[in-house]
């Protein structure tokens, strides 16, 4: 029989008795694993978060804090291997497979280095220099940053089993905050995988980290305003828990990163064999592929000047030409499986609604002939590019989570802050075009309904990471639609998990207690 994942729970792994949910490879169908979280006790979880956990990750300063982040990510950057084997049930190719797990790996590297960089040698973080208040002085005010005594419950997607856990506890542990992680059950095998290295690493206190591998439960019952739920996925879920009473009532602090129609605008400049055309080609071709098209980041709305509409169809049709679907297992692939059958049944669904407002001039949702693989047991699909053909809502209300994206024809004089802003607020948008007076223009419209902007051209292009790739750097979240948070960002990430607090008093007082922090 399939193996039964463990949750780690106060302590020790603790496997639930029943049958629980299998969970199939991607691209066979084959059984890869069972997860039940029956007779878990998830307040034993929540209390040894508080009581054991909290205290041993702040009994070590930030310093301290960011080395063992340092050991874990070595420790997890040896043992890697196996997990891009694993990986491979999840229908992602290798190179998919890298952005997860090298780049969760990578992403712990980074917050480990800006802590040792950026971070005391202490225990209290301050916030702006010290405020005077009182005319003569001797009374004056400090902002500063204290641990939370609560616990992260982080609530996953199934794209990113592991960057999307890294990037959550990373930060996490940074402010001395314990972290509970409930992965998607999709995917959970390949968190479970890394998680059960996290625990034997021994890099972390015990309790600063426990896994809850099925169906959370009752867990938010346990939740309070000195906790945080951290969210990544739809925003039908995302509603759900923003709802419940830990959070309304309780004053959990909420995050979410949510669905995003993500657009990219390719500018009248940019026109066919010019460099800034190739780009766009390239990224959208790009998008819609890896993983398959499920990123939360993926490009939905490929804006395009209407005079080119034709040029950009014939350049995607040559470039998704060459793109291999099938059983990521075999070399010659170069896009894998979606997730599940039931996820590739709602991206057809979902094209069927956008169909209503445009024409698939790429690609057949319900065709596909995969390399390696049965096309009715694996959850394959190929490449589909739809073109609106009228000012109708579904392209700016639909979201397609799979290599899917619409093209959006506009005119010369359009409003391209008010056309990206009808996505209702996106995590991402990208502008291609080496006209710096367009581009002026359409970041100071489309902004303000965005977490990211990139700027795409010829000289950063060697560089640039891409329309799709967050960066630890820089902030992963956007408003509206995509959920109204921030995760990433540096150490602003950081200061996500703790209380920010104004301390007043002389200023003794005040440098005594910050002193040394």
């Amino acid at each position: 029989m399939t193996e039964m994942l463990a949750s780690y729970a106060a302590g020790s792994w603790y496997t639930a008795p029943d049958e629980g949910t299998v969970v199939v490879d991607a691209a066979t169908g084959d059984p890869v694993a069972r997860v039940s979280t029956t007779g878990l006790d998830t307040r034993a979880m929540v209390d040894h978060a508080r009581l054991v956990g909290g205290p041993g990750l702040r009994r070590l300063t930030f310093q301290a804090r960011a080395a063992a982040l340092k050991e874990l990510a070595t420790y997890l950057d040896a043992n890697k291997a196996a997990y891009h084997e694993l990986s491979l049930a999840t229908g992602a190719t290798r190179r998919d497979s890298t952005g997860d797990i090298d780049g969760g790996i990578g992403t712990t590297f980074v917050f480990s280095s800006r802590g040792r960089r950026e971070l005391p040698d202490g225990f209290l973080l301050t916030d702006g220099d010290v405020e005077p208040i009182g005319k003569e002085g001797t009374f004056v005010g400090q902002h500063v940053y204290t641990s939370l005594r609560g616990v992260v419950l982080q609530v996953n997607a199934f794209n990113f089993p592991v960057w999307g856990m890294l990037e959550k506890l990373a930060p996490a542990v940074l402010a001395g905050v314990p972290t509970i992680v409930k992965p998607a059950t999709q995917t959970a095998y390949l968190t479970a995988a890394v998680m059960r290295d996290i625990i034997a690493s021994g890099a972390l206190p015990e309790g600063a980290v426990q896994f809850l591998c099925g169906s959370a439960g009752d867990v938010l019952d346990h939740l309070g305003g000195e906790d945080v739920v951290a969210f990544t996925g739809s925003a039908t879920t995302a509603a759900v828990l923003r709802g419940n009473d830990a959070v309304t009532a309780r004053a959990a602090r909420f995050n979410a990163e949510t669905d995003s129609l993500n657009c990219s605008i390719l500018g009248p400049d940019a026109t066919a064999g010019t460099p800034e055309f190739d780009l766009y080609i390239k990224e959208v071709s790009r998008e819609i592929t890896t993983k398959a098209g499920q990123r939360c980041t993926c490009i939905r709305r490929a804006m395009v000047p209407e005079s080119i509409v034709d040029d950009v169809i014939a350049g995607l049709r040559t470039r998704l030409d060459k793109v291999v679907v099938g059983n990521p297992r075999n070399e010659t692939v170069t896009m894998g499986a979606l997730v599940s059958l039931h996820q590739r049944d709602e991206v057809r669904d979902a094209v069927t609604g956008l169909g209503r407002a445009a024409e698939t001039v790429y690609g057949d949702p319900m065709w596909v002939e995969p390399v390696d693989a049965d096309p009715e047991r694996g959850a394959f699909m190929a490449p589909v590019v739809l073109l609106a053909t009228g000012d109708r809502p579904e392209p700016h209300e639909i979201e397609a989570f799979g290599p899917v994206t619409t093209l959006i024809p506009y005119g010369a004089g359009a409003d391209l802050g008010a056309l990206a802003a009808r996505g209702g607020g996106s995590l991402v948008g990208s502008i291609v075009s080496y006209d710096p007076d367009f581009v002026r223009e359409a970041v100071s419209g489309a902004a303000p309904y965005h977490g990211r902007l990139l700027v795409l051209d010829r000289d950063c292009a060697a560089e640039s990471t891409g329309h799709g790739t967050p960066m630890p750097q820089l902030v992963h979240g956007g408003p509206g639609r995509a959920g109204g948070g921030e995760e990433l960002g540096g150490m602003r990430a950081v200061r996500h998990f703790m209380q920010r607090t104004a301390l007043e008093g002389s200023p003794a007082v005040i440098a005594a207690l910050v002193g040394g922090s």
